[in-house]
């Protein structure tokens, strides 16, 4: 390879290649993991709030490897970490009896960022992981979570953040990014993955009104956890399942659709649903500051 190529969002030169194989081969024992760690730390690839971005850096050297440019170590099943059970020995259920009624009822609402591992978050990966028709099992990346409660501290309804799809051209589109500014600016955007208002738990409105309380405070949450903004977030609706009606409601815009392809679609042979692409900016010159380089 005479010139660099773009991998990962990365410019990736010969003498990168070089220095990548080198560390390789210098050290046979190292575990694909290991590697991807020192990686982010000798090119200081971390977020804004000092968490290494190794998943990032996996994925650039797999990529790399699938290109016949990097040999990479065999990976270590043996040493693979057993899968965790998706709740902690002695997690009780809540209780969910019947709730019904108008909204007023059961606001003003209660809202949660859980701690990890805390009795909260045991909450929100059950009934996302058992409730939820996507099913749920862990979170990469920067990500938030929310968990909901009525007035009476009645858990109704929960929600999970995470990272903005990689490339969406209606999206794109719509902002007016072009490929190396969307790379740059790409985590400032944040991606509403899933949303779940308890099958037990019948309110109108509720889930538009739920949705309106969480745009005017994620803002704040991502700052504490990231110490970073996000300006816009997103969310994909499977048209075939679902209108979208409470983000409509919530004043949330729709773009355009997805092509009914998924990433790991490298051979244009793969179909998954077509989804409509609704966005919610969260700041006024959303536009401006997405297209600049931050």
């Amino acid at each position: 390879m005479n010139d660099a190529i773009t991998c990962q969002g990365r410019l990736i030169q010969q003498s990168d290649l070089y220095w990548l194989q080198g560390i390789i081969q210098d050290n046979p024992n190292w575990s694909r993991h290991k590697i991807t760690k020192h990686i982010c730390s000798k090119w200081g690839w971390s977020t804004n709030s000092g968490q290494l971005k190794t998943f990032a850096a996996r994925s650039m050297i797999d990529k790399l490897e699938e290109r016949n440019l990097l040999t990479l170590p065999p990976i270590r099943v043996s040493l693979r970490r057993k899968p965790r059970p998706p709740f902690p020995e002695g997690f009780n259920v809540p209780e969910q009896k019947q709730i019904e009624g108008s909204l007023k009822e059961f606001t003003p609402l209660s809202i949660h960022i859980p701690e990890p591992n805390s009795y909260e978050d045991n909450c929100v990966g059950y009934y996302l992981n058992r409730l939820h028709y996507l099913g749920f099992n862990k979170t990469v990346g920067e990500n938030i979570k929310y968990l909901i409660r009525d007035r009476s501290g009645r858990d109704i309804a929960c929600l999970l953040f995470g990272s903005a799809a990689w490339k969406t051209a209606p999206r794109d589109f719509y902002i007016g990014w072009d490929g190396e500014t969307q790379k740059s600016n790409i985590n400032y955007i944040t991606n509403n993955t899933r949303f779940l208002i308890l099958p037990h738990v019948h309110v109108p409105h509720l889930a538009s009104h739920i949705l309106g309380y969480i745009m005017r405070r994620i803002q704040q949450g991502w700052m504490n956890k990231y110490a970073h903004k996000i300006h816009m977030v997103e969310t994909f609706v499977e048209r075939d399942q679902f209108k979208g009606t409470c983000y409509k409601a919530a004043n949330w815009l729709c773009v355009g659709q997805t092509k009914g392809r998924s990433r790991q679609d490298r051979y244009t042979n793969l179909s998954v649903p077509v989804k409509d692409i609704l966005l919610y900016p969260l700041t006024k010159n959303f536009k401006q500051v997405l297209c600049r380089t931050i």
